[in-house]
Parts: C-alpha cells; sequence; structure tokens
C-alpha cells in the first residue's frame, strides 16, 4: 500500500482521516451547555520545536500525549472536569502526513483517557519547523467552587508525586544527542535503560484523571491548586502571591524518583536544585485544609506532604533539616 502523502490528501481530507478510528468528528464547533451548576475553565498553550521538544529524541506520539496533559493539567488545577479541546498544528516541509498522524495519535490517547467530550483540529503550514496549539475547557462544579475554603496558617502543601525526575531525563537526552552528533554514526543508538523512569516522566508525563471526581467524592476542597511546569518554587512563588500567605517547603520531605541522586552526582546537578527550578514535571500542586490531614493521608496515598502555609511575613521558604529557612528563589521572578 502506497504511503499517504499530505500532497495528495489536501488539508480537509488529511484532517478527515486523522479522525478516522477515533470517538470524535471532524468540522464541528466545540460547544457545550451548562445549566446553571458549573463554571467553564479554559486553558491553552503553544507548543514550539526547538524551544519546548527536539524531535531528535522526542517520539512524535509521546508528543502529541505530553502536549494535551499540559493543558489538561491546568484544568485540573483549576478543580475543573475537561470538556472540549481545540488543537492547531504548524507543519514544516520535513514533516509528511505520516509522521503528524502519529502525533494526533498520542493527542486522541491522551484526550480519551482525561474524557474529552470533542475535540476540533486544524493544520497550518509552519516555516520554521513543528508547532502545535492546544487550547482546551472544562466545567468546575458549582458546588465544589462554592465550597472552596479560604487558605489558612498551617494548611497543608500537597504534591503530587515526585520533582526533578523530568528535569533529570531531559539531561540525560540532552547527554546522549551531544554523543550522537559527536560520533557521526548515524546508527548509534544509546544504552538508556537505566534512567527509563526518569526519560519517561519528561518524556510522556501522567495526570490522574479521575483527581478532580476522587476530590469531590472524598469532600476534600482544597483552597488553592497549581500544575507545577516550570519547578516547585515557580508554583509555590505563585501560591504566596495569589494566597496572600506564606509558605514553608521542608527538604527532608519532597519526593524524588529512584536513580535521581546516582544521575545527580554522575552529572553534577544538585537533585534539589532540579526539583526546585527544573520544570516539566507536570505535577499537582493543591492545599489541604489541616483539618482533613488524616483524610488525604488514607486516600490520597501518591501524595506527599511537602510543606504548609505559614504567616504572610514568611514569604516563601524552604526548611533546612536543620531548621534553616532560606528564601526560595525561581526562574522568571524578582528576586531582592
Amino acid at each position: 500500500m502506497a504511503e499517504e502523502r499530505f500532497s495528495d490528501l489536501g488539508r480537509v481530507e488529511a484532517i478527515a482521516k486523522l479522525y478516522e478510528g477515533t470517538p470524535y468528528k471532524p468540522y464541528r464547533t466545540c460547544v457545550f451547555e451548562t445549566s446553571g451548576k458549573a463554571y467553564v475553565s479554559t486553558q491553552s498553550r503553544v507548543f514550539i520545536e526547538g524551544i519546548d521538544f527536539d524531535l531528535v529524541y522526542f517520539p512524535l506520539k509521546h508528543l502529541g500525549y505530553k502536549c494535551v496533559t499540559a493543558v489538561t493539567g491546568e484544568l485540573y488545577a483549576e478543580f475543573a472536569h475537561p470538556r472540549t479541546m481545540d488543537v492547531r498544528i504548524g507543519i514544516s516541509s520535513k514533516l509528511d502526513f505520516a509522521q503528524i498522524r502519529e502525533v494526533w495519535e498520542g493527542m486522541v490517547t491522551a484526550a480519551k483517557e482525561h474524557g474529552y467530550k470533542d475535540v476540533s483540529l486544524d493544520l497550518v503550514p509552519s516555516p520554521n519547523g513543528l508547532t502545535i496549539s492546544v487550547s482546551s475547557s472544562g466545567e468546575t462544579s458549582l458546588l465544589m467552587a462554592k465550597r472552596r475554603p479560604a487558605a489558612k496558617s498551617m494548611d497543608l502543601i500537597c504534591v503530587s508525586d515526585n520533582l526533578g525526575a523530568a528535569f533529570m531525563g531531559f539531561q540525560v537526552l540532552e547527554r546522549e544527542k551531544r554523543k550522537f552528533e559527536q560520533s557521526g554514526d548515524a546508527k548509534a543508538q544509546p544504552d538508556l535503560d537505566s534512567y527509563k523512569n526518569l526519560i519517561g516522566a519528561y518524556l510522556k508525563p501522567k495526570i490522574n484523571p479521575q483527581i478532580i471526581s476522587q476530590l469531590e467524592a472524598a469532600e476534600i476542597m482544597p483552597s488553592y491548586g497549581y500544575l507545577v511546569t516550570r519547578g516547585l518554587a515557580d508554583a509555590v512563588k505563585r501560591l504566596v502571591r495569589d494566597s496572600g500567605m506564606g509558605a514553608k517547603i521542608y527538604v527532608d520531605k519532597l519526593p524524588f524518583a529512584g536513580k535521581t541522586f546516582e544521575l545527580g552526582k554522575e552529572m553534577n546537578i544538585d537533585p534539589m536544585s532540579a526539583a526546585l527550578n527544573g520544570g516539566e514535571d507536570y505535577r499537582l500542586l493543591f492545599t489541604i485544609p489541616i483539618g482533613k490531614h488524616d483524610k488525604f493521608r488514607h486516600d490520597f496515598q501518591t501524595f506527599d506532604i511537602i510543606g504548609h502555609l505559614a504567616k504572610p511575613e514568611v514569604g516563601a521558604v524552604v526548611v533546612t533539616p536543620e531548621g534553616v529557612e532560606l528564601p526560595m528563589k525561581a526562574q522568571g521572578w524578582k528576586n531582592e
């Protein structure tokens, strides 16, 4: 069977073919109604080749999956259930239909996992490599929104999984890419088995698609939520800014993936710096009322309690095992 090409299919037919075998239909405007019992949230992000991803080592299906996960995680941070998604893919001349089909398959897999009702797609030309734009909408129940408590000192700061793993995995991939380019051997393949979990955290991050339903069922209402994508320090500083409270993060409570410290020594990278400022973790950070401590620990065992809110004058600090409080710094923030 001859390989299908964009030059033969055309944009309209290519889009229709990409929808084949999926539960979604092309050329439909993504809309949904609410009955006055929900708030609508929207999130969007653009992913640019050479800035957000490198096709030398990024599998196309994983790339599509990750793009959807990134925007969906932002909806979960708003306590919203995903509903509709709008995708635009900018395609350069080096990519053809087969490659874009792989990206789309990864996006559809993630969309189905997270329960999207409708997904729209358009394909446009790009002069500078692959570009992917994703916009999503979701609903937050009125009950959930109304019952969100005010933030208080000693409320728990919780994160959904280990930190810094994605950054460490990214560093491994970049190192192996440099070796590959220097070797000049087009057939050379690196041995990445030792760090496959760290690499997987970067290439295909996962978020529990049931997290909002589980919080609702447990009647645990976080006061604030964030998706950790630019390092923990950035998320905590946003929390301090938005809540008007201080925050203490305890170094010895931070969760790390296996091999993180081993790789840190090997590459001379401080795992703590990777967790605080590395980025690309796609972890959910919630603040939970201290009165819900026991139930949260029992029902949400994949989360780690890493600190708590404090009085405003504390600011955002990291507490060492010796009890020393150090001001938290984050990339993109002005540090006095």
